[in-house]
């Protein structure tokens, strides 16, 4: 039905390096990714094989140190990465911002010693990662968390489950706070677990509304016995080490959000421009060419103000607020941008035959992961009013 290519998102990209990226990132996305993309989500496969070519491409460690695996790029960068990924499949754009998410802690707080030793092979040695901090009864609140870990000479035991992980079962490595002390926000701590490691298990996958391709399951550690060499830093860090990764984490989902969006502007106004009726392309309404114009503004809106976080984060500024700000405005408007491509597509919209209705259900997960939208609110509120009185 289209009759009208989209043309690729116009870059601001500040080096020859990172066109270049772009160009890779493309030409995988085209090639790689996009053509198996509605097939695969909707028999639930996961595109591993997708995920060992981005490893060896260097796409899965993009915003860290060269000297351990990674590219050296910028978040500005590597933020426009992911969203080009999750343009031709959420389910692979969200992967490598899971996976980058999971890398943070250890490429952040690691010790020398242990960067050395794990994160050449977790960001271009064909792992993938997850990360492990919601729990069945702790989600939003999540210092309320349960799963502990209990010193035993040099090794530490982990009991407990972990929910809605993201990889869960097809993970390498997990990334895991677990309480080691007192109740709340001081008394948890962060481990790196290998997923062979005797004890660890996945329930079967969530059934969920969309990303059927991404697996999303409980993890459960029985007795998992890591050593000390496995933390990853200070006893009672693990809370901090966890918002300061969601901070960046947020970033990601933003950009993320804003490939969907813009995969489900390129739908509609390829079909609006295509779709004859009463003896011209539906294009020619005003009503839809003006709602076609508020669906690009609000993308181009969002990507700026994701990017502007992510220069920010570049520049070593404080970054926590502007990108719960990015996460909020772009999955809003993603879940918005995808309802309306759906309503140009009329009734072939509500069709799997066209990806719109594919994109609408995606949509709304970016709007829960990573910090609800109301977590969101909360977050920026108290950036500008400080913390609620109690």
């Amino acid at each position: 039905m289209p009759d009208r290519a989209p043309q690729p998102v116009d870059r601001q990209l500040p080096t020859d390096e990172a066109r270049d990226l772009i160009s890779l990132v493309r030409d995988i996305a085209q090639h790689e990714i996009a053509p198996t993309a509605a097939e695969e989500e909707g028999a639930g496969h996961f595109p591993r094989e997708v995920f060992t070519l981005l490893s060896r491409t260097g796409l899965l460690g993009l915003p860290y140190a060269s000297e351990h695996g990674g590219a050296d790029q910028p978040y500005e960068v590597y933020l426009q990465v992911l969203e080009e990924l999750a343009a031709a499949r959420l389910t692979v754009g969200l992967g490598v911002s899971v996976h980058t998410l999971s890398s943070y802690a250890l490429a952040t707080y690691g010790t020398k010693e242990q960067r050395v030793e794990h994160l050449p092979a977790m960001l271009g040695g064909g792992l993938l990662g997850a990360y492990c901090l919601s729990e069945p009864s702790s989600g939003s609140d999540a210092a309320s968390l349960r799963t502990r870990a209990v010193r035993e000479g040099d090794d530490w035991v982990i009991t407990g489950t972990k929910a809605w992980i993201t990889h869960g079962g097809v993970a390498d490595f997990y990334t895991v706070m677990a309480r080691t002390g007192e109740e709340g926000p001081r008394g948890i701590t962060a481990f790196l677990v290998p997923a062979d490691a005797e004890g660890v298990s996945a329930a079967a996958p969530e059934k969920k509304m969309g990303m059927k391709g991404s697996p999303t399951a409980q993890v459960h550690f029985d007795g998992v016995r890591v050593p000390d060499s496995r933390r990853i830093g200070d006893e009672g860090q693990g809370f901090a080490i966890a918002l300061s990764a969601l901070d960046s984490g947020r970033l990601g989902i933003a950009a993320c959000a804003i490939g969907v969006a813009q995969a489900a502007l390129d739908e509609a106004v390829g079909y609006a421009t295509g779709r004859q009726q009463f003896g011209r392309p539906i294009a020619d309404f005003q009503g839809l060419r003006f709602m076609l114009a508020d669906m690009a503004t609000q993308i181009e809106a969002g990507r700026a103000l994701y990017l502007a976080a992510a220069r920010l984060r570049d520049a070593g500024r404080p970054f926590a607020k502007q990108a719960a700000m990015a996460k909020l405005h772009c999955t809003d408007t993603a879940m918005k941008v995808t309802i309306d491509a759906v309503q140009v597509l009329g009734g072939y919209g509500y069709t799997a035959d066209f990806p719109a209705e594919r994109y609408m259900r995606e949509a709304k997960v970016l709007q829960i992961v990573e910090g609800t939208n109301q977590i969101q609110r909360m977050v920026i509120a108290r950036h500008l009013a400080g913390p609620e009185t109690r």
